[in-house]
């Protein structure tokens, strides 16, 4: 069945900083850096319950969650298989290919369940954790979720998830 409605919803406050570096896939990997990200979402469904797609009002704070918990930290993506990840003694050691070794407090780091932390796949990360929120507390299912991330103005990636 086709959608026919969507919600799309941005805020000012649909962001993070974070840091993180990149593995590419011969090994090599780009410095540690960070982002100020800004993320939109644009929820469809099928049809209009009371009138809506689904309420601004319960979709803004699920949002804003899932980007606060990226905030002010170090994005490590545990399924990269390149990438050693130890923790030790409340302090995360990591080692890229490049034989380089990080040792961060595990407050300071996010592990993340992707493979690298891309603007691709944190758009993955948010839309599969926002999808689950949604469903968890509200008992709803977007047939269709689309988030962009933005890593710097005028450059984003762009996820749809579908269920």
């Amino acid at each position: 069945m086709d959608t026919e409605y969507s919600i799309k919803v941005y805020k000012q406050y649909f962001n993070f900083a974070s840091s993180h570096f990149l593995i590419f896939k011969d090994g090599t990997r780009e410095p540690l850096h960070g982002h100020n990200y800004r993320v939109q979402l644009k929820g469809e469904a099928c049809q209009l319950e009371g009138d809506m797609v689904f309420d601004f009002l319960d979709i803004k704070p699920i949002v804003r969650e899932v980007c606060d918990s990226l905030d002010h930290r170090l994005l490590i993506p545990e399924m990269n298989p390149m990438l050693n990840i130890e923790n030790r003694d409340g302090y995360f050691h990591l080692t890229p290919p490049d034989g380089k070794k990080f040792i961060i407090p595990e407050e300071d780091v996010l592990l993340l369940p992707i493979t690298n932390t891309s603007a691709e796949r944190l758009a993955i990360y948010l839309a599969k954790r926002i999808h689950h929120l949604v469903r968890e507390r509200y008992n709803f299912n977007f047939p269709k979720l689309e988030i962009e991330v933005e890593e710097t103005p005028g450059q984003c990636a762009v996820y749809t998830y579908q269920s």
